[in-house]
């Protein structure tokens, strides 16, 4: 298997605690200086991508990884989608004008919404299970836009284009069509991901139980990635400290907000990790649930010394998982200590006999 890739999220950029508070309260507007110093330093600290998360209290992702872009040099953007909320050619016409302005570091993250009270704000009433068919038909689309072969004529349940076409290419020195990332732990998930994307993106479990998982997508030639906040320390100790500070600079407000934002998820991955951390703190050794109630779903970590975290992520490498998109507290903090700590050990196992080659 190939060197694992890291991601990173702009989710929480310049603020740890946004997570833990009310999205009705949270400000949209960016601060474009404050952003890209925080995308200058993950391309310092070596990550591949940032991505820009979809949500109302949150900017439009593919408006701010334009300006972005033309604000960076290397790193890529991972523009968070929701279908039914774009026509799939304009889309598809949005994704390639990013892509030639900034020579292709743009990819994609289809989601399929995990509120219902927020899809209705924009419009969109539809089932979960709805909303999985729909994202077929927008990827199947295109999908067919981006080969370019011929003008794309296609008629379904939710869409209906005649001979559609973009005379804008997707741009890039290595691809004619972004890489598509799909988040999702339901098997409509991973039924999207075998037919569109090129990796699907799980919320994190014990390494046993990724394990069935990763080898149903990587026997369609599809990767695994895992979606998981990283809190990593010189000690073990260390890191458990930090944990543990995190939760109690936020306090009981934090939890009844996620409280009430569970009772509205449809998402499965989402009300899973819920369920997770009110079964376990520790659903292993290394998997912290602990800010789950105070911070959300994509808060539970990967908690330890620099040394656990790096064997944690090789044991999932061990499994077939072969990309992480990580969250932190700080950001640049972590990222830092990911970079000059946590990697390095991480390429060092890499390298050793015992991991070389495929995961059968």
């Amino acid at each position: 298997m190939p060197p694992l890739r890291f991601h990173w999220s702009l989710s929480s950029a310049g603020d740890k605690l946004r997570r833990s508070r009310a999205r009705t309260v949270l400000s949209a507007v960016p601060n474009l200086d404050e952003l890209t110093r925080f995308c200058e330093h993950a391309e310092a600290c070596g990550f591949e991508s940032l991505l820009t998360a979809f949500s109302f209290a949150r900017p439009d992702p593919l408006t701010l990884a334009a300006a972005l872009g033309m604000r960076t040099k290397h790193i890529k953007f991972m523009v968070a989608v929701r279908s039914g909320l774009h026509a799939p050619p304009l889309f598809v016409q949005q994704v390639n004008t990013v892509a030639a302005m900034t020579n292709g570091r743009i990819c994609i993250n289809v989601v399929g919404g995990h509120t219902p009270d927020e899809q209705k704000y924009y419009g969109d009433f539809l089932s979960h299970d709805e909303r999985y068919a729909r994202t077929d038909e927008f990827l199947t689309i295109c999908r067919g836009l981006w080969r370019q072969e011929h003008p794309v004529t296609f008629e379904g349940t939710y869409y209906r284009v005649e001979e559609s076409r973009i005379n804008v290419p997707f741009v890039a020195p290595d691809r004619s069509a972004p890489e598509i990332f799909l988040g999702g732990n339901s098997e409509q998930a991973e039924a999207l991901a075998i037919a569109h994307a090129d990796c699907l993106w799980r919320m994190p479990e014990p390494v046993e139980q990724v394990a069935a998982a990763a080898a149903r997508i990587r026997a369609h030639g599809k990767e695994v990635g895992l979606l998981t906040s990283i809190i990593a320390r010189p000690t073990r100790a260390e890191a458990l400290q930090a944990a543990h500070n995190l939760v109690a600079e936020v306090g009981v407000e934090a939890r009844e907000t996620h409280h009430r934002i569970e009772q509205r998820m449809d998402s499965v991955a989402f009300r899973k990790m819920y369920t997770e951390a009110n079964a376990s703190e520790w659903p292993a050794p290394y998997l912290w649930t602990g800010a789950v109630p105070y911070f959300g779903a994509p808060s539970i970590a990967i908690v330890g010394s620099v040394d656990e975290v790096a064997e944690a992520l090789l044991a999932y490498k061990s499994v077939g998982v072969s990309q992480f998109l990580f969250l932190g507290w700080p950001d640049l903090e972590e990222m830092t200590i990911f970079s000059e700590q946590v990697l390095p050990r991480v390429r060092a196992l890499e390298a050793e006999p015992v991991l070389q080659g495929d995961v059968a």
